[in-house]
Parts: structure tokens; C-alpha cells; sequence
């Protein structure tokens, strides 16, 4: 049996307007625990932003720096129902640890590369030895 991305998701993943500030962002982040946040305008996912991108230049509020400055625009994504494998496939060829998961064009979800390896660092899925591909 396959391992799918909807089996390995979280779903209901955190999301903000894109005219939030970074304030909120960072806020959020804290509050529900995670580094990455989903952008969105209704259904429409925008992008997502990372703990990364939110730092903010000494002197500059974050109150005043709207996400959708910092936001990484266009981003991969994979549907509940694809093979967890695509997901990590994904990841290694775009170098994110995280992607959005869409289904009819909504976020439903974020997978993370340690749902797909077991919490290994190294960005091997569990068993994998270098050079493998994971068979998830």
C-alpha cells in the first residue's frame, strides 16, 4: 500500500491575510508552534512564510511590514491524495522542507520533510541509506 501526503499531513495548517503584519506572523508562529505559515486570500493560497523570512532590519517596526513583502510567491504544492514519495521528491528538487497541501485549489494541509522521514535530520527518510530514494 502506498503512503499518501493526507496520512502523513497536519492538516488545518496555520494561515494569515496577506496584509498581516509581521508582528501577527511571528506571533502566530509562536502560539500554534510552528515555522511555517500558509498566505492566503479566502481559499486562494498566495505563498507561505517561514520563520526565515520574517526577520526584520534593526530600526524597522514589524508592525508596519505587511507578509506579503517577505512571502515566497508561487509555491510548490502537492494534493492530499498524491504518494507521499512525490512529496519528498519535491522537496529535494526545490530544497523546501515544507509544502503546502492544496485540494480543489484550497490548502487543506502542510507536510513536512520529518512527517515523510521520521524526524531524521539528515533529509533521508527512515532506513534510507545516501544516494536512496525513500519508499514511502
Amino acid at each position: 500500500m502506498t503512503l499518501l501526503v493526507k496520512d502523513v499531513m497536519a492538516a488545518g495548517p496555520a494561515a494569515v491575510r496577506p496584509d498581516a503584519s509581521l508582528a501577527e506572523v511571528a506571533r502566530l508562529m509562536r502560539e500554534q508552534r510552528t515555522d511555517d505559515v500558509l498566505v492566503a486570500h479566502g481559499d486562494a493560497l498566495l505563498g507561505v512564510v517561514s520563520a526565515r523570512d520574517i526577520g526584520v532590519p534593526e530600526g524597522v517596526d514589524p508592525q508596519g511590514v505587511s507578509v506579503d513583502s517577505v512571502c515566497g510567491a508561487d509555491p510548490v504544492t502537492v494534493r492530499a491524495d498524491d504518494p507521499a514519495g512525490e512529496a519528498y521528491r519535491l522537496m529535494r528538487e526545490h530544497d523546501v522542507r515544507r509544502l503546502p497541501v492544496v485540494d480543489d485549489g484550497k490548502p487543506v494541509g502542510i507536510v513536512g520533510l520529518g512527517d515523510l522521514t521520521g524526524g531524521g535530520d539528515d533529509g533521508r527518510a527512515a532506513g534510507e541509506s545516501e544516494g536512496d530514494t525513500p519508499e514511502v
